[in-house]
């Protein structure tokens, strides 16, 4: 089978919405170093490598949307899609405590190698679903894990994350906090003001509504759980776009 480096889902479904996942796998194509960065199989399946359940929740969420979907086939420890070109974390040597060996002594050649292949295909695939139509919405699925570097247990559910740009988040965020088992970030756990990543790249430079939705991975582990969590999301985000008039 030859290797795409990205999956589009539902590229002609009508809604407005455009759903990304940039790091749904953890996938380390034949080219880059034979497909193995040496990194132990454990760790090539935890956070480090992908945003675990991100993509489940994504196909879910797009369904549920009846939205067009666009996810990575490539590990972000490969190259980061959500980084821009000039980003020093692009290509990680250390993260959360395990060494990259297959990044260690890549130069500007790999660099550029992984760029072209993987990287700029990905993001040109997502420039021209977001330009296909005027008003598109763009949400940005990622995962977080429970607990990261020995610091303290994360306690949210479920994060939202945003820039300058907080039309669809503000009132997603309100919506969301009405719900009485959920704990929620208010860009947490990360801030969403990220120069040169997706969202900046494809949403704010264009001045389209965007959100980033942070699930705790333990709760989408499963399909089911992506399913759930997507069906209960999309009717808030649905009634957050007509809130905000966006």
């Amino acid at each position: 089978m030859t290797y795409h480096p990205f999956e589009i889902i539902g590229k002609h479904r009508p809604a407005r919405w455009l759903i990304t996942c940039d790091h749904a796998s953890n996938t380390v194509p034949e080219f880059v170093n034979g497909g193995d960065l040496g990194v132990a199989p454990e760790d090539m399946a935890r956070h480090i490598a992908y945003d675990v359940g991100a993509a489940g929740l994504a196909l879910a969420l797009a369904e549920a949307l009846d939205a067009p979907a666009i996810l990575s086939n490539f590990s972000r420890l490969v190259i980061d899609p959500n980084r821009g070109e000039d980003d020093p974390t692009l290509l990680m040597k250390l993260y959360d405590g395990t060494i990259i060996p297959g990044n260690r002594h890549a130069d500007e050649a790999e660099r550029e190698a992984r760029l072209n292949a993987l990287h700029r295909p990905y993001h040109t695939a997502l420039a021209e679903l977001c330009a296909r139509r005027d008003d598109t919405v763009v949400v940005s699925v990622h995962s977080f894990t429970p607990q990261f570097k020995g610091r303290p247990p994360r306690p949210w559910h479920v994060g939202l994350l945003y820039a300058a740009d907080a039309r669809l988040a503000k009132p997603l965020l309100a919506r969301l906090r009405i719900e009485p088992d959920l704990c929620v970030g208010d860009n947490e756990p990360y801030s969403g003001h990220l120069p040169g990543d997706s969202i900046a790249r494809h949403a704010i430079a264009y001045e389209r509504p965007n959100i980033l939705i942070e699930l705790r991975n333990d709760l989408i582990a499963i399909e089911a759980d992506q399913i759930a969590w997507a069906q209960r999301l999309a009717p808030m985000m649905i009634e957050a776009a007509e809130t905000a008039n966006v």
